[in-house]
Parts: structure tokens; sequence; C-alpha cells
């Protein structure tokens, strides 16, 4: 993988409501009317206003994404997007892919710069993560290979042990 793309990424594991980037990603469900895990604490930390805009929405399918304010967040935008469940067919993997290259379509579609990413759907929807972190990072280098607008992605994991398997995974394609 090219140096030059792979110094726009960056893997952290902490809070990403707390996060000072132009766009968060929420994990959401296909209401995105909140719910457990990132999209709880992404809701709870937006404020009401966040939930009485989504509602709004009409919903997300899976795979799409769909782009807010960020409300009291100090994110800008939100990013909804919703993740496959697990289910071990070849789709999954296409929809996870679609999460990732639709969030950043919408962020280069709105000056966004910074991006912050959770573990899409490695939570209550099963992925395993080992899987999930390389689809989330090679759809990412692939898209910023031919987008440069956007100069920073971060990955932002929960747990040490999630952000090992990424940080792990990063090294091993940094040193190809």
């Amino acid at each position: 993988m090219e140096k030059e793309i792979l110094e726009r990424i960056q893997i952290m594991q902490g809070d990403i409501t707390t996060l000072e980037v132009d766009a968060i990603v929420n994990a959401a469900n296909k209401s995105l009317l909140g719910g457990g895990g990132v999209d709880g604490a992404i809701h709870r930390a937006a404020g009401p206003e966040l939930l009485a805009y989504c509602r709004a929405l009409g919903g997300c399918e899976t795979g799409e994404a769909k782009i807010t304010m960020g409300y009291n967040l100090p994110a800008r935008y939100v990013i909804h997007t919703v993740g496959p469940v697990y289910s071990g067919r070849p789709e999954d993997k296409d929809l996870l892919a679609r999460c990732y290259q639709n969030s950043l379509q919408l962020a280069v579609d709105h000056d966004v710069v910074t991006i912050a990413f959770p573990a899409i759907s490695c939570g209550v929807y099963g992925y395993p993560i080992d899987e999930a972190s390389k689809i989330a990072i090679d759809t990412t280098c692939e898209f910023l290979k031919s987008n440069k607008s956007i100069e920073g992605v971060i990955f932002v994991l929960f747990s040490a042990g999630d952000f090992r398997i990424y940080k792990d995974y990063l090294e091993k394609i940094s040193s190809r």
C-alpha cells in the first residue's frame, strides 16, 4: 500500500463521541432512531435534536449512508450507515464495504476533511472483527487513492482487543 495513503489513516482506542473531527460515522440500525452500542452513545451525546432530525429521514437501507448535523457533538456531522447483520454469506462483505464507500463519498460531498469510523457491524450484528477490520481498512485505502480531499481517517475502537486487531492489520499492509 502506498505510504501517502497509509499516512492518512490512524487507529486509536477511545470514545468516538469525543473526537474533534469533521464527521463521525454512526453504526446505525435501519430506523436511524438510536439503539445500543456506539449508536446509542452517539444519539445520547448529540442530544434530542439528532433523534428529531433522524425521524424525518425515513430510515436507511443496509450498506447505504445518510448525513446529519452533529448537534451537541464536537464533530460537525454524523454519517449514519447500516452495516449487515453477519450471516457468513458473500454479500456480507459487499454490504460492509459499501458502508465505508458510501460514508466516505458523503464525506467528500460535504467537504469533510477528517472522519472517524467505529467497527461497523462488529457489535450486536456479529461481524468477526478480524474480517471486518480488513474490509474497513482495504476499502478505505482504495477510496483514498482517488480522493485526495480526505486528509485523515481515524478508526476508533472501543476495546483494547479490537484496537490491536486493527493496528496489527494496518502494520501488516504497511510492510508490504
